[in-house]
Protein backbone atom coordinates (compact mmCIF):
# COMPACT_ATOMS: atom_id res chain seq x y z
CA UNK A 1 0.00 0.00 0.00
CA UNK A 2 2.60 2.50 0.83
CA UNK A 3 5.39 1.31 -1.84
CA UNK A 4 4.52 4.64 -3.11
CA UNK A 5 6.75 6.17 -0.71
CA UNK A 6 10.25 4.15 -1.47
CA UNK A 7 10.32 5.81 -4.85
CA UNK A 8 10.77 9.33 -3.84
CA UNK A 9 14.62 9.93 -2.31
CA UNK A 10 15.11 13.60 -3.48
CA UNK A 11 14.08 14.55 -1.42
CA UNK A 12 12.35 11.58 0.98
CA UNK A 13 9.63 11.79 3.45
CA UNK A 14 11.27 12.34 6.53
CA UNK A 15 14.21 14.60 4.65
CA UNK A 16 11.26 16.92 3.13
CA UNK A 17 9.60 16.84 6.52
CA UNK A 18 12.51 17.96 7.99
CA UNK A 19 12.97 20.98 5.95
CA UNK A 20 9.79 21.45 7.03
CA UNK A 21 11.27 21.76 11.04
CA UNK A 22 13.80 23.72 10.01
CA UNK A 23 11.42 26.20 8.64
CA UNK A 24 9.55 26.15 11.65
CA UNK A 25 12.95 26.56 14.21
CA UNK A 26 14.74 29.12 12.24
CA UNK A 27 11.44 31.37 11.44
CA UNK A 28 10.36 31.01 15.23
CA UNK A 29 13.47 32.14 16.63
CA UNK A 30 13.23 34.97 14.12
CA UNK A 31 10.09 35.56 14.87
CA UNK A 32 10.14 35.71 18.42
CA UNK A 33 12.85 37.96 18.42
CA UNK A 34 11.34 40.73 15.75
CA UNK A 35 7.93 40.48 17.34
CA UNK A 36 9.68 41.01 21.01
CA UNK A 37 10.92 44.37 19.10
CA UNK A 38 7.97 45.21 17.51
CA UNK A 39 6.01 44.69 20.79
CA UNK A 40 8.18 47.05 22.90
CA UNK A 41 8.00 49.47 19.69
CA UNK A 42 4.33 49.46 20.84
CA UNK A 43 4.31 50.13 24.55
CA UNK A 44 7.63 52.81 23.74
CA UNK A 45 6.96 56.42 25.23
CA UNK A 46 8.37 57.58 21.83
CA UNK A 47 5.70 58.07 18.82
CA UNK A 48 7.75 57.55 16.06
CA UNK A 49 8.68 54.06 17.40
CA UNK A 50 5.16 53.45 18.46
CA UNK A 51 3.75 54.44 15.19
CA UNK A 52 6.02 52.08 12.83
CA UNK A 53 5.36 49.24 15.21
CA UNK A 54 1.24 49.52 15.00
CA UNK A 55 1.38 50.06 10.96
CA UNK A 56 4.11 47.37 10.85
CA UNK A 57 1.69 45.08 12.86
CA UNK A 58 -1.45 46.02 10.84
CA UNK A 59 -0.25 46.08 7.60
CA UNK A 60 2.04 42.85 7.43
CA UNK A 61 -0.62 40.82 9.46
CA UNK A 62 -3.19 41.77 6.65
CA UNK A 63 -1.22 40.65 3.53
CA UNK A 64 -2.04 36.90 2.34
CA UNK A 65 1.04 35.02 3.45
CA UNK A 66 1.76 33.77 -0.26
CA UNK A 67 2.20 37.16 -1.28
CA UNK A 68 4.72 38.09 1.28
CA UNK A 69 6.65 35.17 0.02
CA UNK A 70 6.32 35.12 -3.32
CA UNK A 71 7.35 39.02 -3.13
CA UNK A 72 11.12 37.26 -1.16
CA UNK A 73 11.56 35.53 -4.30
CA UNK A 74 10.61 37.58 -7.25
CA UNK A 75 11.07 41.06 -5.60
CA UNK A 76 14.34 40.84 -2.86
CA UNK A 77 16.12 38.19 -5.18
CA UNK A 78 14.92 38.62 -8.72
CA UNK A 79 14.71 42.07 -9.22
CA UNK A 80 16.88 43.27 -6.44
CA UNK A 81 19.54 40.75 -6.04
CA UNK A 82 19.64 39.99 -2.41
CA UNK A 83 21.03 36.39 -2.19
CA UNK A 84 21.24 36.00 1.54
CA UNK A 85 24.50 35.10 1.14
CA UNK A 86 24.16 31.77 -1.15
CA UNK A 87 24.20 33.24 -4.89
CA UNK A 88 25.23 29.86 -5.97
CA UNK A 89 23.00 27.10 -3.82
CA UNK A 90 19.80 28.02 -5.22
CA UNK A 91 18.21 25.63 -2.64
CA UNK A 92 19.98 27.58 0.41
CA UNK A 93 18.94 30.71 -0.72
CA UNK A 94 15.10 30.48 -1.78
CA UNK A 95 15.14 28.10 1.71
CA UNK A 96 16.62 31.55 3.49
CA UNK A 97 14.27 33.91 1.75
CA UNK A 98 11.41 31.98 3.00
CA UNK A 99 12.70 31.40 6.54
CA UNK A 100 12.52 35.56 6.23
CA UNK A 101 9.39 35.37 4.35
CA UNK A 102 7.88 33.50 7.08
CA UNK A 103 9.52 36.16 10.36
CA UNK A 104 8.44 39.05 8.58
CA UNK A 105 4.85 38.04 8.57
CA UNK A 106 4.79 35.53 11.76
CA UNK A 107 6.60 38.25 13.51
CA UNK A 108 3.33 40.37 13.30
CA UNK A 109 1.10 37.90 15.48
CA UNK A 110 4.13 37.31 18.19
CA UNK A 111 4.01 41.04 18.54
CA UNK A 112 0.47 41.22 19.10
CA UNK A 113 0.83 37.85 21.62
CA UNK A 114 3.37 39.49 23.46
CA UNK A 115 1.57 43.15 23.49
CA UNK A 116 -1.28 41.39 25.21
CA UNK A 117 0.76 39.87 28.06
CA UNK A 118 1.96 43.40 28.53
CA UNK A 119 -0.98 44.74 29.21
CA UNK A 120 -1.52 41.73 32.03
CA UNK A 121 1.27 43.23 34.04
CA UNK A 122 -0.26 45.67 36.82
CA UNK A 123 1.17 49.16 35.79
CA UNK A 124 1.62 49.70 39.34
CA UNK A 125 4.73 47.61 38.84
CA UNK A 126 6.26 49.90 35.98
CA UNK A 127 5.59 52.77 37.72
CA UNK A 128 7.68 51.72 41.16
CA UNK A 129 10.65 50.77 38.98
CA UNK A 130 10.49 53.69 37.07
CA UNK A 131 10.65 55.61 40.70
CA UNK A 132 13.42 53.95 41.65
CA UNK A 133 15.27 54.93 38.65
CA UNK A 134 15.25 52.39 36.05
CA UNK A 135 15.02 53.70 32.41
CA UNK A 136 12.16 52.16 29.96
CA UNK A 137 14.27 49.85 28.66
CA UNK A 138 15.29 48.59 31.98
CA UNK A 139 11.44 48.45 33.02
CA UNK A 140 10.81 46.18 29.90
CA UNK A 141 13.42 43.81 30.07
CA UNK A 142 13.56 42.94 34.30
CA UNK A 143 10.15 43.65 35.18
CA UNK A 144 7.72 43.38 32.50
CA UNK A 145 8.68 41.05 29.55
CA UNK A 146 9.53 38.40 32.45
CA UNK A 147 6.04 38.42 33.44
CA UNK A 148 4.61 38.94 30.14
CA UNK A 149 6.06 35.61 28.38
CA UNK A 150 5.48 33.96 31.04
CA UNK A 151 1.47 34.97 31.10
CA UNK A 152 1.54 33.89 26.56
CA UNK A 153 3.02 30.91 26.30
CA UNK A 154 -0.29 29.66 25.30
CA UNK A 155 -0.84 31.94 22.64
CA UNK A 156 2.61 31.86 21.45
CA UNK A 157 1.70 28.46 20.98
CA UNK A 158 -0.49 28.52 18.90
CA UNK A 159 1.11 31.23 17.09
CA UNK A 160 3.93 28.09 16.40
CA UNK A 161 1.63 25.92 15.47
CA UNK A 162 -0.03 27.97 13.06
CA UNK A 163 3.68 28.77 11.88
CA UNK A 164 4.46 25.00 11.56
CA UNK A 165 1.21 24.51 9.19
CA UNK A 166 2.33 28.19 7.42
CA UNK A 167 5.93 26.67 6.48
CA UNK A 168 3.66 24.78 3.34
CA UNK A 169 3.16 28.36 1.60
CA UNK A 170 7.10 27.94 0.90
CA UNK A 171 6.57 25.25 -1.66
CA UNK A 172 5.16 28.38 -3.74
CA UNK A 173 9.28 29.35 -4.18
CA UNK A 174 10.23 25.84 -4.95
CA UNK A 175 11.59 24.82 -1.33
CA UNK A 176 11.87 21.38 -0.93
CA UNK A 177 9.81 20.97 2.23
CA UNK A 178 6.42 18.68 2.52
CA UNK A 179 4.18 20.08 0.34
CA UNK A 180 6.07 20.35 -2.33
CA UNK A 181 6.60 16.40 -2.16
CA UNK A 182 2.94 15.81 -1.28
CA UNK A 183 2.19 17.98 -4.59
CA UNK A 184 4.70 15.91 -6.86
CA UNK A 185 2.95 12.98 -5.33
CA UNK A 186 -0.07 13.50 -6.28
CA UNK A 187 0.73 14.38 -9.87
CA UNK A 188 2.69 11.41 -10.36
CA UNK A 189 0.62 8.74 -8.22
CA UNK A 190 -3.17 7.64 -8.45
CA UNK A 191 -3.45 7.17 -4.36
CA UNK A 192 -4.18 11.30 -3.69
CA UNK A 193 -6.34 9.89 -0.33
CA UNK A 194 -3.08 8.25 0.82
CA UNK A 195 -0.80 10.37 -0.04
CA UNK A 196 -2.88 13.03 1.71
CA UNK A 197 -3.37 10.91 4.87
CA UNK A 198 0.31 10.29 5.06
CA UNK A 199 0.84 13.69 4.95
CA UNK A 200 -1.57 15.23 7.35
CA UNK A 201 -0.21 12.73 9.85
CA UNK A 202 3.43 13.83 9.52
CA UNK A 203 1.86 17.88 10.85
CA UNK A 204 -0.10 15.53 13.61
CA UNK A 205 2.63 14.64 14.67
CA UNK A 206 4.82 17.71 14.37
CA UNK A 207 2.22 19.85 16.09
CA UNK A 208 0.29 17.71 18.35
CA UNK A 209 3.04 17.24 20.72
CA UNK A 210 4.28 20.84 20.71
CA UNK A 211 0.74 21.95 21.75
CA UNK A 212 0.24 19.47 24.24
CA UNK A 213 3.83 20.36 25.94
CA UNK A 214 3.26 23.90 25.45
CA UNK A 215 0.17 23.97 27.31
CA UNK A 216 1.49 22.00 30.31
CA UNK A 217 4.16 24.66 30.60
CA UNK A 218 2.10 27.50 30.20
CA UNK A 219 -0.01 25.91 33.31
CA UNK A 220 2.89 25.10 34.96
CA UNK A 221 4.35 28.94 34.54
CA UNK A 222 1.50 30.49 34.82
CA UNK A 223 1.29 33.98 36.58
CA UNK A 224 -0.52 33.78 39.71
CA UNK A 225 -2.31 37.20 40.80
Amino acid sequence: MFDFLSKYDDPSVLGAFWVTVQLTVFSAIGSLIWGTILAAMRVSPVPLMRGFGTAYVNIVRNIPLTVIIVFTSLGLADIFGVTMGASEDFELKYFRLAVLGLIAYTAAFVCEAIRSGINTVPVGQAEAARAIGLSFSQVLRLVVLPQAFRSVIGPLANVLIALTKNTTVAAAIGVAEAALLMKEMIENEAQTLLIGAVFAFGFVVLTLPTGLFLGWLSKRLAVKR
